[in-house]
């Protein structure tokens, strides 16, 4: 397994992790993702930690809390092999304040985050979402203090517009409290659109680059061809509508493209989609989920082994998309380059 920093903080994590959305899964959503129950999850976690797998991330509002529950069982015994990320921040219920990133929810929401997992840290604390009706200083202060306190390691935001990060992170330097090391965004062979904003953001201010949904929603799983029916028992019969909107003539050339690779290779379409991910810039762990062991260990395959340039190429092109205004076309004004250096890993 590749270890990375996270960000510019000292934290090292594994290039692959493991997305526990797939826990204890119910209701319209996450039922679809999986069911693991304890037993199935302890099994899933033995194999991520046999491959090197380090980092275990879930969120408060997956299945209502029963996927943060059923992970703190399956790492049982082994708390201090793991390191265990969750989000915060989006509605749990239709109360006043069970929903946003208050003062009095965010000190709640470690609370029972902790409980549900039974630790007595966690690794990284992420908000799930950018709540515009609280301060942002209330925000950054609350967290500070939870790391002070030791609930919670490290912070940082998921699928924040750039400038919601910014504007924290200014907070942030500001008063001298902590900065958030990364980002968990949606990033994949069908969604570059992180490539836009997010990610010169976060090679300039040092977030390092969480991926959610690398598979493209699970389009990029080698089950979706062209001319074909979605699969019987694929979950995008009841989950796609959930999901990023999708250009089915990009899709089918984006799966022509891995096809020609994958006869080159002998690797498989999730392990040359995940492959790409790992050598983009700023990524620092790609989340992969998996409803069984045959999946896991799958996507554990897109380590070891590099793309080649030549396929890299192959890959940017057939996925490329036009940049909105001001991307496109101003960055190929002249001069430039000279101003805004090319990001590099």
């Amino acid at each position: 397994m590749d270890y990375r920093q996270l960000g510019e903080s000292g934290l090292r994590v594994s290039a692959l992790s493991f997305g526990a959305g797939t826990f204890g899964g119910s209701g319209p959503l996450f039922s679809h993702w999986g069911t693991s129950g304890v037993s199935e999850a302890r099994r899933l976690v033995d194999i991520c930690l046999e491959a090197g797998v380090n980092l275990f991330d879930t969120a408060d509002v997956y299945s209502e809390g029963a996927s943060e529950e059923v992970l703190g069982e399956a790492v049982k015994g082994r708390r201090d092999k793991v390191l265990l990320s969750t989000k915060f921040g989006l509605p749990m219920g239709d109360g006043p304040n069970q929903s946003g990133s208050s003062r009095l929810r965010l000190i709640k929401g470690v609370e029972d985050a902790l409980r549900r997992m039974q630790t007595d840290y966690i690794d990284l604390f992420q908000l799930h979402a950018f709540d515009a009706f609280t301060p942002v200083d209330e925000v950054i202060s609350t967290l500070d203090r939870l790391v002070q306190e030791g609930k919670i390691r490290y912070a940082g935001v998921s699928n924040f517009a750039g400038w919601e990060t910014m504007k924290s992170l200014a907070a942030a330097d500001r008063h001298g409290r902590q900065r958030y090391v990364s980002q968990q965004v949606y990033y994949s062979l069908l969604g570059r659109d992180y490539e836009w904003d997010l990610m010169p953001l976060g090679r300039d201010q040092g977030l390092g680059a969480l991926i959610w949904s690398p598979l493209g929603w699970g389009r990029l799983t080698g089950k979706i061809r062209r001319g074909q029916p979605i699969p019987e028992g694929s979950r995008l019969h009841e989950t796609a509508s959930f999901g990023p909107p999708v250009d089915e003539t990009r899709l089918y050339r984006i799966i022509d493209a891995i096809d020609q690779i994958a006869e080159e290779t002998g690797k498989s379409v999730p392990q040359i989609a995940l492959n790409w991910l790992l050598q983009r810039p700023t990524v620092s762990s790609v989340i992969i989920g998996a409803r069984n062991e045959s999946q896991l260990r799958d996507n554990l395959g897109a380590i070891g082994w590099s793309l080649t340039p030549e396929q890299m190429t192959l890959l940017d092109a057939e996925s490329a998309v036009t940049a909105p205004y001001p991307h496109f076309p101003y960055r190929r004004q002249e001069g430039f380059a000279r101003r805004n250096p090319p990001i590099t890993l």
